[in-house]
């Protein structure tokens, strides 16, 4: 499950990270107008961005060394709802943004879950 939620965050990402209308004022300008340090391989120097698709597998690297000693002082049932309410709690946070910092949060108990 973790593995198939890391595939589709990764696909996800990537897309909506480019889409006019998620991005922050002077990343869209930025994108429109090509300002200076544009090249097919780098389109935005922006570390909010960076850490908004980071987030996630930071966290879900952090939370995989503890995933077997969870289930093994919680039990494989109890840490399969607690990884659950992680992600549900992750994507209402998520839902509900308002500007950057939720945005961020969310994504680290959507890569808590996930790990």
């Amino acid at each position: 499950m973790g593995g198939l939620l890391f595939g589709y965050d990764l696909g996800i990402t990537g897309g909506v990270t480019s889409m006019g209308p998620f991005l922050l004022p002077s990343l869209y300008n930025q994108m429109k107008g090509h300002s200076g340090h544009y090249n097919a391989y780098c389109r935005f120097d922006n570390q909010f961005l960076t850490l908004f698709t980071s987030s996630l597998y930071l966290a879900a690297m952090v939370a995989s060394l503890f995933g077997s000693s969870t289930t093994r002082i919680l039990g494989r049932r109890l840490s399969m709802l607690l990884g659950g309410l992680f992600f549900l709690l992750g994507a209402v946070i998520n839902g509900f943004a308002i500007n950057i910092l939720m945005l961020i949060i969310g994504r680290l108990l959507l890569g808590f879950a996930i790990g």
